[in-house]
């Protein structure tokens, strides 16, 4: 969901886009291929159709990407570094976090559970 308009009960994600990196050469375990990537919006994951993903590189990506969603303080390690390695210690491969443009939210539309001073319908 996107939209210009901000309220009082909206929230904003970045969206993401994780590519697989690797030096020249290299052989990949993980059965990626370099420039592999997929893109998160808001909840929902978006490959390329035709392109897979490891569930275990997911698995090591998983815990990062919401806190690369949000706005972090420009001193906080999350703002700055954006490369995980693979979690196969074999493989040379990295997954480049990058955050693309933002995306607003609604509260009402993402949970059940009602603000304290209750969600407009």
């Amino acid at each position: 969901m996107t939209s210009d308009t901000h309220d009082e009960h909206s929230f904003e994600l970045y969206d993401l886009r994780v590519e697989v990196v690797a030096p020249e050469g290299a052989k990949l375990y993980c059965g990626a291929n370099v420039g592999d990537y997929f893109e998160l919006r808001g909840e929902m994951l978006h490959l390329p159709p035709g392109q897979a993903f490891s569930i275990y590189s997911l698995a090591a990506l998983l815990p990062l990407l919401p806190a690369k969603q949000r706005a972090t303080d420009p001193h906080d390690w999350m703002s700055t570094d954006a490369e995980v390695a693979c979690p196969d210690p074999n493989c040379p491969s990295r997954f480049r976090i990058t955050r693309l443009g933002k995306r607003r939210f609604r509260h009402a539309d993402t949970t059940a559970v009602k603000l304290a001073d209750k969600d407009p319908e």
